[in-house]
């Protein structure tokens, strides 16, 4: 169950997505198969070549990119959605999302 995002937020990352881009989305979220785990960073790109590249460049498996139709995307958790949401800069969506439990 994905929650904490408005819809513009979602619609830019769907856009940037089908527009090639490696795009992040950041959202709550729960799921009984990963117990402490509260938020996921889908990161998409409708360019599997190019997603598949970022996954490697930030040691991940490219296997586990989910091919969606339109939004492939790989979901990043814990430790690693941490650390590489910081190495882009993405500072907002790791305060709002990842490290807001810790405050």
């Amino acid at each position: 169950m994905a929650f904490g995002i408005d819809r513009q937020e979602l619609m830019c990352w769907k856009a940037s997505v089908n527009r090639g881009e490696i795009a992040y989305l950041t959202h709550f979220w729960l799921d009984p198969r990963f117990p402490g785990i509260t938020s996921v960073t889908k990161v998409g790109c409708s360019d599997l070549n190019r997603l598949s590249r970022w996954c490697l460049d930030h040691g991940l498996d490219p296997a586990y990119i989910h091919h969606r139709e339109r939004y492939p995307h790989f979901d990043l958790i814990g430790s690693r959605q941490a650390d590489i949401l910081r190495s882009e800069g993405l500072y907002d969506q790791l305060e709002r999302f990842v490290e807001r439990k810790h405050s």
